[in-house]
């Protein structure tokens, strides 16, 4: 049986974005279908960050349209933007003197005013991302005595808090370790699977949600030079167009796609 069409969530149309004199985006392209995991991929520079960050409406591209659930993303008042849109940026959360309650509780924010509190669907909605991620024991810890497989967890735990249907991730899983990275993917695979998330997730990690994933995006340059399922990029030439790498594929019991093992080189 077909799979039933889905609805654009995501559209970004022909946009350019420079940061200073640096042409981050150049005619970037993408449409993410309800309910779709969408990893985003790339070298260093290809402007995977500034692609998640113009979706979220935290920049504005100098040309080309978004449009998030339909809506142009430039026109939507912040507030309406944050209940369609959850973002996980890159960072350390160290420096951010919060207790991880006070952190998950402002995941609310755009659906509260002035200086009212947390009504019965903002504390059940945030005891429901704690739980979902795991991190309900931390909810006394400050953010900055947290691992940091703890604090992605918990990042996590704030964006889901927020209620959004797309959740964007930039690098989630960079500087932890094997067993730390596998419980940030297993979250976001339980997320999918149970909540039916729409999920972009950028990562370098060639192998680690392959699996998972309905489409790869590859980007350079800052345009989208590769959209199609994960085992289009699995293939020697196709990896060294993105990376301008030479790569190794080995094939892997129980393993629909083969494992990427870098070469070192140029292709």
């Amino acid at each position: 049986m077909n799979r039933p069409a889905a609805a654009p969530v995501v559209e970004l149309s022909e946009a350019v974005a420079v940061l200073g004199s640096f042409p981050a985006l150049a005619g970037a392209s993408i449409r993410v279908d309800e309910g779709d995991v969408v990893l985003l991929r790339g070298p260093n520079g290809a402007g995977k960050t500034t692609l998640l960050r113009c979706l979220d409406g935290l920049m504005r591209p100098t040309r080309g349209e978004v449009r998030l659930a339909g809506r142009p993303v430039q026109s939507t008042p912040r507030r309406e933007l944050a209940r369609v849109v959850s973002y996980v940026p890159q960072g350390d959360t160290r420096s951010v003197h919060y207790t991880v309650a006070a952190f998950v509780e402002m995941g609310r924010y755009p659906y509260l005013t002035g200086w009212s509190g947390l009504g019965p669907e903002d504390v059940a909605a945030v005891r429901g991302a704690l739980a979902m991620t795991e991190t309900a024991h931390l909810v006394d810890r400050p953010l900055e005595s947290l691992s940091g497989g703890e604090r992605q967890r918990v990042f996590l735990a704030a964006a889901l808090a927020q209620g959004g249907e797309v959740l964007l991730l930039d690098e989630p899983t960079s500087f932890l370790d094997y067993r730390h990275q596998v419980g940030v993917l297993a979250v976001l695979e339980r997320l999918h699977r149970e909540r039916g998330l729409t999920i972009v997730l950028v990562t370098h990690d060639l192998n680690g949600a392959a699996a998972a994933a309905d489409r790869v995006l590859a980007m350079r340059d800052g345009r989208v030079v590769l959209d199609g399922p994960p085992r289009e990029l699995f293939t020697a030439d196709a990896l060294a167009g993105v990376y301008g790498a030479a790569f190794r594929l080995v094939p892997a019991a129980g393993r629909a796609l083969p494992v990427v093992v870098p070469e070192g080189g140029p292709a």
